[in-house]
């Protein structure tokens, strides 16, 4: 179960990026073996917020372009894919039938201005954020040069199969 919540009014966000957004998290977790139905939030907010939210939960007063909260502990250097496609996973994750996987907070205010930046779309930003938190609930992380580079090929690897590319219309 997939839910996203826009609580800001700085980025016009249509049911055309709602849709991205869920179609990225699908296919995110498809491409990494999650077998079971994944419990995925996402909140669409402002730079206010998210620095808020960053303030409270990382001690870092400024704000960020995603924010992301698993619910599944990981051995280090381990992810999901590393863990569980394989095998059984534990019960205390799951609410009904669905794998609670975790929280997504993405400031849209930041995710248009490093589109600008970037010179790709607001879908593409939107998406690639997604993506990579999503990689992030299941394990991924990006502390040293060869974590990032794993991560930044995996991303880059959904993005491309998705077909959202780098242009201005992608």
């Amino acid at each position: 179960m997939i839910t996203v919540e826009n609580e800001q009014k700085f980025v016009e966000v249509g049911e055309d990026l709602i849709k991205a957004i869920e179609e990225t998290i699908e296919f995110t977790l498809e491409d990494q073996r999650v077998s079971y139905e994944g419990e995925v939030s996402v909140l669409l907010v402002d730079n206010e917020t998210i620095q808020e939210i960053n303030r409270e939960n990382r001690n870092i007063d400024k704000p960020t372009d995603v924010l992301s909260f698993p619910m599944i502990d990981y051995e280090e250097g381990k992810t999901f894919t590393d863990l569980y496609a394989d095998h059984d996973f534990g019960v205390e994750y799951f609410d009904g039938d669905a794998l609670v996987l975790g929280d997504i907070v993405i400031s849209m205010e930041k995710a248009a201005e490093q589109a600008m930046e970037y010179g790709h779309s607001l879908k593409r930003e939107v998406c690639y954020l997604t993506v990579h938190s999503v990689l992030h609930l299941l394990g991924y992380e990006h502390m040293n040069d060869e974590e990032k580079q794993v991560m930044r090929g995996t991303e880059e690897r959904i993005l491309n199969e998705l077909k959202i590319t780098r242009d201005l219309e992608g």
